[in-house]
């Protein structure tokens, strides 16, 4: 009777982990979904304790004091903008924690059949991968490590031997069960073989290395469900994974580009002669003041969020800019690239910081139609997202790239501290467009000018 409880408690734990993925999909319900979801996983961690009838509970309450006490001071402290280097860690800590726990219960089982070891294998190479790869993850979005993938000869050869290598030691422990110590050595192989897969991954890909780490936390969990044979922990784990994998496949849809091509593809460098050659001489610059006078006779205004305006923390500027346009008749929206920053929706989230309306933020599909009846668009820290490129040369490196058509506009403003290409590492010719006006300046700084402007007038 008690275990029919128990996995009671656990369906219905599940059933709040999908209502709660439900919510997350749209911005209106993402609060109460996150809500149902740390209800359901409340749920699982009291009913999993009880269950197992843990004699001393003395080191569980010092983890949960210790844990409450992180988290609330990540969350007071952790930037908006840094939001992605947290959402890194986090699927880190995941695939470590089930790395850990399915070493632990390989090591006490007495005589682990082939369901434990092959289970605890799994665990720890997806556990592995996912802590180092998404600890690198953390170092490139911080800018600990260099976001231009790092490239050697062979070095695909070497990630294949690596990942055979774990292979191979997992399927010999799995045959032979009394060899529980080279679970370790698994572990070793597994972890370089994910710094390796990180590091070889440019700045401009860490949307979709973020989703992907994330499902590899989740498999990983699934994977360390079936070791200590705990149902909750399959489905979530199996939940997490299956949505990570998902938002993934969108992610590299979004880019026009298949998973492979992020794992083991790679943006070259600029051409120096090839940025000459379209800049040259056509490029015009413009002030902030002048931003403005195009602003007091525009009635339709489209702001285009990018990396840029999440580095100079220009949301909050942005939102006075927004506020004061609105307040003068003007209608204002924003422009959304799904890949635009370092993680899915991160644009989204730092616009709703600073209170932007939900119905205000429009996804590319909704956006480019519009372009053709807008005034002005201002494009602030974004490149690839915004390069023609993607639809007038069939060998560039984001060639078929959905993405935002902002030169139909009649005016285009780019908020830009310099014409470095972005991540993709080709050259703009947005920028050197007939109706293309550059504003050379930290992207805060020049919105703040610019709505001192607008209130002067």
């Amino acid at each position: 009777m008690e275990k029919v409880l128990v996995n009671l408690a656990y369906l219905l734990a599940a059933s709040l982990f999908i209502f709660g993925l439900k919510g997350l999909s749209h911005p209106k319900t993402a609060v109460r979904g996150n809500m149902l979801g740390a209800l359901g996983m409340f749920i699982a961690v009291v009913v999993t304790l009880l269950d197992k009838r843990i004699v001393d509970f003395s080191v569980i309450i010092a983890g949960l004091i210790i844990g409450a006490l992180v988290g609330v001071i990540l969350a007071l402290k952790v930037e908006m903008t840094a939001m992605p280097q947290l959402v890194a860690i986090f699927n880190g800590l995941g695939g470590g924690a089930s790395t850990l726990v399915a070493g632990a219960a390989l090591y006490e089982a007495q005589n682990p059949d082939y369901l434990l070891t092959t289970a605890s294998v799994a665990s720890g190479i997806i556990g592995a991968v996912t802590f180092f790869g998404s600890m690198v993850a953390f170092g490139k979005l911080q800018g600990l490590v260099k976001e231009r993938p790092f490239r050697y000869p062979g070095e695909q050869v070497v990630k294949a031997l690596f990942g055979l290598g774990a292979l191979a030691l997992g399927a010999y422990i799995v045959l032979n069960p009394e060899s529980v110590n080279l679970y370790w050595a698994v572990v070793l192989i597994s972890s370089v073989l994910g710094v390796l897969l990180t590091v070889a991954i440019g700045g401009a890909d860490m949307p979709v290395v973020i989703a992907l780490l994330n499902s590899y936390s989740g498999l990983a969990a699934a994977a360390t469900g079936f070791v200590l044979q705990n149902n909750a922990l399959i489905i979530s784990g199996s939940l997490v994974g299956a949505s990570g994998i998902i938002l993934t496949n969108l992610m590299c849809k979004a880019m026009n580009r298949s998973l492979l091509n992020v794992l083991f593809g790679g943006f070259g460098e600029v051409a120096k002669t090839e940025e000459e050659d379209i800049y040259a001489g056509k490029v015009k610059a413009t002030s902030p003041e002048e931003v403005a006078l195009l602003l007091e006779g525009a009635r339709r205004v489209v702001i285009v969020p990018g990396y840029g305006m999440a580095v100079a923390q220009a949301q909050y500027a942005v939102r006075d800019l927004y506020n004061l346009l609105e307040s003068k008749g003007v209608e204002v929206e924003f422009a959304i690239h799904p890949v635009a920053g370092r993680m899915p929706g991160h644009m989204n989230v730092l616009l709703a910081e600073v209170d932007i309306p939900y119905d205000k933020m429009k996804e590319l599909e909704e956006a480019n139609p519009t372009f053709e009846q807008t005034d002005v668009v201002i494009v602030i820290g974004a490149n690839d997202v915004v390069n023609p490129l993607a639809q007038t040369d069939p060998k560039s490196p984001i060639a078929g790239m959905p993405v935002l058509e902002v030169w139909k506009a009649k005016t285009v403003v780019v908020i830009k501290r310099s014409l470095s290409p972005g991540f993709a590492g080709i050259p703009n010719p947005l920028f050197a467009m007939d109706n293309t006006l550059m504003l050379f300046a930290d992207a805060k700084k020049a919105v703040q000018e610019i709505v001192n402007s607008l209130k002067e007038s």
